[in-house]
């Protein structure tokens, strides 16, 4: 089952100067919040925390410098996801995985960037990572769904996306009916339905075909939905 479309992807070269990422964080955070893909929720250094003499606290010092790089990372993952530079976001995420291998959204926006490349397996781990590492992260159980509907486990995806829903139900009702990916999950369910023979009621009237659809959705330009 052909989930994502293949589509000849220019590179991306982003070089992004640590200062220039700080700057342009906190115009971007409610924008990506709105997203499938996964934001952590640190607050950015140069804002609310303070940058601490390096030889008056060198532990911390440290610290701070290594959270600085794993925010510079992030972002770089979160623009290639953006721009559907998988290959590149992959790796940008690998080294946020490499500095802080805990980071439920990293593990959620590598799926993304695997899902992109049609790695459905690979991308399935990384959402159970991060599932377990967050077990009420809304986006991993998204994209294991999407994993899932790759692999034509149609069972495990329905699973998944139902769990996606019930998480987004505490939402207000017009947010509801405003948000995509709660359209998308309730129209993937019916057409997963279908495929084992199932009647299921019709979706949502004005719900498109899951399958018409980009399956993989970055930060309305993801990650990663990380």
């Amino acid at each position: 089952m052909n989930v994502v479309k293949k589509e000849d992807y220019e590179s991306l070269v982003v070089t992004l100067s640590l200062a220039a990422v700080i700057a342009l964080l906190s115009s971007f955070v409610a924008h990506w919040r709105a997203s499938d893909i996964a934001l952590p929720s640190w607050a950015p250094i140069g804002g609310k925390e303070r940058w601490v003499n390096p030889m008056a606290e060198p532990a911390r010092h440290v610290q701070q410098a290594r959270m600085a790089e794993v925010q510079v990372r992030f972002q770089q993952g979160v623009m290639m996801l953006h721009a559907k530079d998988y290959e590149h976001a992959l790796t940008a995420f690998h080294k946020v995985l490499e500095l802080s291998p805990r980071l439920p959204e990293a593990h959620s926006n590598m799926g993304y960037a695997l899902l992109g490349l049609e790695e459905y397996g690979a991308a399935g781990d990384f959402f159970a990572t991060a599932i377990e590492l967050r077990p009420n992260l809304a986006t991993a159980y998204y994209g294991l769904g999407m994993a899932l509907g790759g692999l034509q486990d149609y069972e495990g995806a329905m699973g998944a996306m139902r769990t996606y829903i019930h998480l987004s139900d505490p939402k207000p009702m017009e947010e509801q009916v405003n948000d995509p990916y709660l359209r998308k999950a309730r129209a993937a369910l019916w057409e997963w339905e279908q495929k084992l023979g199932r009647s299921p009621p019709a979706p949502t009237a004005g719900v498109a075909s899951f399958a018409d659809r980009d399956r993989v959705k970055t930060p309305q330009a993801a990650g990663g939905k990380q």
